[in-house]
Order: C-alpha cells, then structure tokens, then sequence
C-alpha cells in the first residue's frame, strides 16, 4: 500500500467492529513488518524498552527462527493499547486479537472494497508495505530492514522491497 492508501485505511470510521478490528491489526502489521503467525502469537512479554529508551518488540519469527527486534511506532503502540482490555487477548494471553488467516483475507477483502483500495488486499501485504512504504522509502537502509523483518539474507529483503521510483529520484537529487 502508499501512503495515500494507509491514510484511507487508517481514517475509515467501521460501524463493525469485526471489520475495525481486522483493520487495525493488518495496519498493526504494516508499521512493524511482522508476518501473520507472528502477530498473533505476540504477547505482552514482546514488548520492551530498547536500548534508545523506547518501546520495541522483541521477537522470534516462527518461519525463519531469527530474532526480529522492531522498534514499535506510535500508531502501532496506539493499536496495542486499544486491544489492552480485549477479553479475547486477557483470556489467551496475547497483544491482539487476531483472527483465522483466512478470516483476516476475506475481511481484508472486503475492507478494500469499502475503502476503494483497488489491490488484492491480503494480510502478507503489509509485510511488503513495512519494506516500502514505511521504511525504505522514508530512508531507512535496506540492512535495517533486513533485520526487522526478520530475514537470513539480504537478498530476501531485495525481493520484498522493490526500490521505490521515488527514493531513487530522491538519492539522485542528491546528487
């Protein structure tokens, strides 16, 4: 997703809540990279102070077994903290509460469609949208992100984050 996207996606007001909560966890997703299975096994012991004073979370990603640390943006702390006194994640000791993958896709759906995002949305989406939107093209390095999303090689990061038209205009301007 672009920015535009997420901004629509962050400003739709849902009268069902099924479909808000849906919402706020794959925008969840797209600020910290984190896969499906990786948000929802998250707990309230992910999340830590990091070694700059701020909240990150700490994690190991269940496909590759490599420790991913993410520093947790405000938006993100924000959805975090809605889900606090959710009786689904007090009951079963997790950060949000994240439905069936294919509950997910199919409300995913349906939020684009409401949204007028006119993309394929999935929940591996906003894997991607973390690498380009979010990170690389707000100048952050490609080693960096490699690591928080989790990634052995850097090649893998190079498949995610097709470099962005815009980020090559601005590393040229620089010149």
């Amino acid at each position: 997703l672009n920015e535009k996207e997420m901004e629509v996606l962050f400003a739709k007001d849902f009268k069902n809540e099924r479909i808000s909560q849906v919402r706020d966890i794959f925008l969840f997703s797209c600020l910290t990279g984190l896969a499906y299975i990786d948000t929802q096994q998250l707990t309230t012991q992910n999340i830590n102070i990091g070694l700059d004073g701020n909240k990150w979370i700490f994690t190991k990603r269940q496909k590759t077994k490599t420790t991913s640390n993410i520093p947790l943006l405000p938006q993100a702390e924000k959805i975090i903290e809605k889900y606090q006194n959710n009786p689904i994640c007090i009951n079963n000791d997790r950060l949000l509460p994240v439905l069936s993958n294919q509950k997910m896709n199919a409300y995913l759906k349906e939020i684009a469609d409401i949204c007028g995002v006119e993309k394929d949305l999935t929940y591996h989406i906003a894997r991607h949208t973390f690498a380009t939107t979010i990170t690389l093209s707000n100048g952050v390095s490609i080693e960096s992100v490699s690591k928080m999303l989790g990634h052995k090689s850097i090649r893998t990061t190079q498949h995610y984050a097709k470099i962005l038209d815009k980020k090559v205009s601005e590393d040229m301007f620089l010149l």
